[in-house]
C-alpha cells in the first residue's frame, strides 16, 4: 500500500510540475510576445492620421461656395469644435469604458467569442473606439479573423503613440454617416444645416446612432427607427451619468429638423465654375510640386456671387426649353478675374463646359482681331472698301472664294470700316485679310491668345477655325484692358490644411505686356460701339440694333453667327462678358428663338450687374480725336448730310474736306455764296 501511495504521489508531483512548467512557458511566451510586439510597435512607430479632408472653396468675400472631394465628403473639426453632446453620446452608445482601457474591452470580446464560436463564423463585433477607429483609417470592413488580428494590432499602436482624445477626435471626423458623409462635421451640415458644434442634445444623440446602420438607422432613410435609437441612446447616457434624466425627456420630446435639401441646393452654386477653379489650383499646387489630391486645401477663388447669379437668371429666363445649349463667363478688366461661369443648362444633366471644353467657330466675333491688325497696317475707320458683290481667286488661281452676308444681300457702294464692324459686312473682312496677309493676322491672334489654325485660307476671317468661348471672351478682355495682356484666372489664393498661403494672386508678378497700342484699343473699342447704332444700318441692320432700347450704359461689343453657333461678346471698361449658343451635336439653329436666346442673355446680364452704377466711357488716351463724319462720305459731317455720327481716329487720320460744300444752315456757306456774287463783292 506505501508503495502505491508514493507511486501516486509521485504522478501528481510530476503533474504539478509539468503543469507549472506548461504555465511558465505559456507565461513566459506571452511575455516575449508582449516584449516583441511592443518592441515592433516602437519600430513601426506611430501609424499616420492622415485621411482625405475637404478642400473649401470661397468666394471673392470669402464666403464657402463649395467644396471638393477626392473620395469622401470630410471636413476635420477638434473635439473642441464639437458639441459636447455628440462626443458623449458617442462614447455612451460605442465604447462606455473608452477612457479606462488600453485600446481592448476583453468582457465584451470575450462574450463576442463564444456567440462567434456557436456561429461558427465572424457575426458579432467587439470593437472599442480605438479599434473602429483603426479600420476606418487602415482596414476594409470585411468580417473575418485576419482583419481583426490586423485591426487590433493597428489599435495598439494607436493607443500607445497617441492620447484618448486624439483618438476619439480621429474616430468622430472618420466614422460613417451615410449619404456620402464621412465624420460628425459633413454629417451635422448635412442632416440639419449647422455645425457640429451648435447641435443640441436631440440632434446629436439621433446623429450619434446613425454610425451602426446609416441605411437602417438615417432618420431620412427611416425616420421611425432613427427615433428608437435615439431614444436607446438618450437611456444609456442617462444611465452612465452623462445627462440627467431631465435632460433625457427634453430630448426625447424635442421636435428634429432636418436640411438635408438645404444642403443639396447649397452644392449647386457656380459647378461649373467650382470645375474650372479645381483644374487652375491643381496645375497652380503641381507648379510647387504639390499634389491637390492630399485635400485640406482652402480655395478663395474670384466668383462673384451677384454676377453668378445674374448669370444664371439670364440663362433661365431666355433659353428655349429644347436642347439648345448655352455658355456664359465674365471677366473683370485689368485682372483677367472670372466673376461668374456657366458652363451648360444642368450640370446634373451634363457637366461638360461649354465655355472652357467646347471648340466652336466663332464667326463674325473674331472681326475685332482682325482688324485691330488692320489699324497696325494702316486701316483707320474711314478706310473705304467696295463690299459689293466678290468672287475672290485663291489656291494659286486653282479655285475661287464667293463670301456672303448673312441675309444674302450686299451693299451697292463703298463701305468704311466702321460701318463693316457694325453690320458685319463680310466682303470687307475677307478683303481686309487678303489685303494685310495672314502674318498679320497670325501674328494679332497669338498677341490676343486666340487659335486660328494652320491653314490660311481666306474663311478665317468670318471664323472658321474652331476656339473657346474661354478664349475669345479674354482676347476682348484685353481690349477691355486698354490693350493689355490679361489671363483669365478663377484664383486668388490657396492655403493649405494648417492655414499657410502657397499661393497669393496679389503677389504673383505680373508682366506688363502690350497686345495692342492704347490708341488702336480705343480705336477699335470706339467702333464696336456702332453695333447699337441705327446710322450705320444698310441693308443689313446694326447687328445689336434688337437690344439698343435696353440699354443703360454703353457698351462695346461684336455678335457672331453661323449654321450652328451664335456668340455675342462685349464689355465696359471694368467687365467683359461671352455668350455662346448652340446644340452640342452641331445641329443648326434654325429658330428665331433660339437665335435670339443670346443676345437677350448678355443684355440681361450687363444691365443686371451695371444696374445703379454711374455709367462710364472708354478712356480717351492722347493722340485719338473724336469728329463728327458723314457715314456715306467719310468727311467731315454739316447739317445737310443726314448720316452722322461721333468717330474717333488718330489725329493724323481726321479728314479735312467737308461732306458737302453746300450747307444751307452753315453761315460760312453762305458767305462764300454771297462772295461769288459780283454785286455782292462791289457793295464791300
Amino acid at each position: 500500500m506505501k508503495r502505491k501511495s508514493y507511486q501516486r504521489k509521485q504522478k501528481r508531483i510530476k503533474r504539478t510540475r509539468k503543469t507549472l512548467t506548461l504555465f511558465v512557458a505559456f507565461a513566459s511566451a506571452i511575455v516575449v510576445a508582449f516584449i516583441a510586439l511592443r518592441v515592433y510597435v516602437q519600430v513601426a512607430g506611430a501609424p499616420p492620421l492622415t485621411v482625405p479632408k475637404a478642400s473649401i472653396f470661397l468666394d471673392e468675400n470669402e464666403n464657402q461656395i463649395g467644396d471638393h472631394f477626392t473620395n469622401e465628403r470630410r471636413y476635420w473639426v477638434s473635439l473642441d469644435e464639437m458639441s459636447p453632446y455628440l462626443v458623449k453620446a458617442a462614447v455612451a452608445v460605442e465604447d462606455k469604458d473608452f477612457y479606462k482601457h488600453s485600446g481592448f474591452d476583453f468582457s465584451r470580446i470575450a462574450g463576442a467569442l463564444l456567440v462567434d464560436i456557436k456561429a461558427g463564423s465572424k457575426v458579432q463585433g467587439a470593437s472599442t473606439i480605438t479599434q473602429q477607429y483603426a479600420r476606418n483609417l487602415y482596414l476594409s470592413h470585411e468580417k473575418s479573423w485576419t482583419r481583426k488580428a490586423n485591426e487590433a494590432l493597428y489599435a495598439y499602436r494607436l493607443e500607445v503613440f497617441y492620447n484618448k482624445d486624439e483618438i476619439l477626435e480621429g474616430y468622430l471626423n472618420t466614422v460613417y454617416y451615410g449619404h456620402g458623409m464621412y465624420g460628425v462635421e459633413a454629417a451635422s451640415r448635412y442632416y440639419y444645416g449647422k455645425s457640429a458644434k451648435d447641435l443640441t442634445l436631440a440632434e446629436a444623440s439621433m446623429l450619434a446612432g446613425v454610425p451602426k446602420g446609416p441605411s437602417i438607422y438615417s432618420p431620412i432613410a427611416n425616420l421611425e427607427k432613427a427615433t428608437n435609437r435615439q431614444h436607446v441612446i438618450l437611456k444609456l447616457m442617462a444611465d452612465q451619468g452623462a445627462i440627467t434624466q431631465e435632460e433625457k425627456t427634453r430630448a426625447q420630446e424635442e421636435q428634429l429638423v432636418l436640411k438635408n435639401d438645404m444642403w443639396v441646393a447649397s452644392k449647386s452654386v457656380a459647378p461649373y465654375f467650382l470645375d474650372v477653379a479645381w483644374q487652375e489650383a491643381s496645375e497652380i499646387l503641381k507648379a510647387k510640386n504639390l499634389d491637390i489630391s492630399e485635400g485640406g486645401w482652402t480655395i478663395q477663388t474670384t466668383l462673384n456671387l451677384g454676377h453668378q447669379k445674374a448669370a444664371e437668371e439670364a440663362v433661365a429666363k431666355n433659353m428655349p426649353a429644347n436642347d439648345l445649349q448655352t455658355g456664359f463667363v465674365s471677366m473683370q478688366s485689368k485682372t483677367g478675374a472670372v466673376t461668374a461661369l456657366v458652363g451648360g443648362k444642368d450640370y446634373a444633366a451634363s457637366s461638360f463646359n461649354r465655355v472652357t471644353q467646347a471648340k466652336r467657330q466663332p464667326g463674325s466675333t473674331i472681326k475685332p482681331v482682325l482688324y485691330a491688325a488692320a489699324l497696325e497696317n494702316g486701316y483707320t475707320p474711314l478706310t473705304y472698301l467696295d463690299v459689293g458683290q466678290t468672287t475672290f481667286t485663291i489656291d494659286n488661281g486653282r479655285s475661287t472664294y464667293s463670301p456672303k452676308n448673312v441675309n444674302g444681300e450686299f451693299a451697292d457702294h463703298d463701305m468704311s470700316m466702321a460701318q463693316a464692324i457694325a453690320i458685319s459686312d463680310n466682303i470687307y473682312a475677307v478683303k481686309t485679310l487678303e489685303d494685310i496677309g495672314f502674318k498679320a493676322f497670325h501674328n494679332i491672334a497669338d498677341r490676343f491668345g486666340v487659335n486660328i489654325g494652320s491653314k490660311d485660307n481666306l474663311s478665317l476671317a468670318l471664323g472658321t477655325m474652331e476656339t473657346t468661348l474661354y478664349d475669345m471672351t479674354n482676347a476682348y478682355n484685353i481690349l477691355a484692358s486698354q490693350g493689355q495682356k490679361t489671363m483669365p484666372t478663377t484664383i486668388i489664393s490657396i492655403k493649405n490644411a494648417n492655414g499657410e498661403v502657397i499661393y497669393d494672386n496679389k503677389n504673383v508678378e505680373k508682366q506688363n505686356e502690350t497686345v495692342l497700342s492704347k490708341e488702336n484699343t480705343y480705336i477699335l473699342t470706339e467702333m464696336m460701339t456702332g453695333i447699337f447704332d441705327p446710322v450705320f444700318s444698310d441693308y443689313s441692320p446694326a447687328t445689336g440694333i434688337s437690344i439698343r432700347s435696353r440699354m443703360t450704359h454703353t457698351y462695346a461689343a461684336k455678335s457672331g453667327s453661323t449654321n450652328s453657333d451664335q456668340w455675342l461678346i462685349g464689355f465696359t471698361p471694368n467687365l467683359t462678358a461671352g455668350v455662346w449658343n448652340g446644340y452640342d451635336q452641331g445641329k443648326n439653329l434654325t429658330s428665331k428663338e433660339d437665335s435670339a436666346a443670346t443676345k437677350q442673355i448678355w443684355i440681361d446680364f450687363m444691365e443686371s450687374v451695371n444696374k445703379g452704377t454711374k455709367n462710364e466711357d472708354f478712356a480717351k488716351p492722347k493722340g485719338v480725336k473724336g469728329v463728327v463724319i458723314d457715314i456715306e462720305t467719310g468727311k467731315l459731317a454739316t447739317d445737310a448730310c443726314p448720316k452722322q455720327r461721333l468717330v474717333y481716329l488718330e489725329t493724323k487720320d481726321v479728314p479735312s474736306e467737308k461732306c458737302t460744300n453746300f450747307d444751307i444752315l452753315d453761315s460760312n456757306t453762305w458767305g462764300e455764296f454771297w462772295n461769288m456774287l459780283p454785286f455782292f463783292n462791289n457793295k464791300q
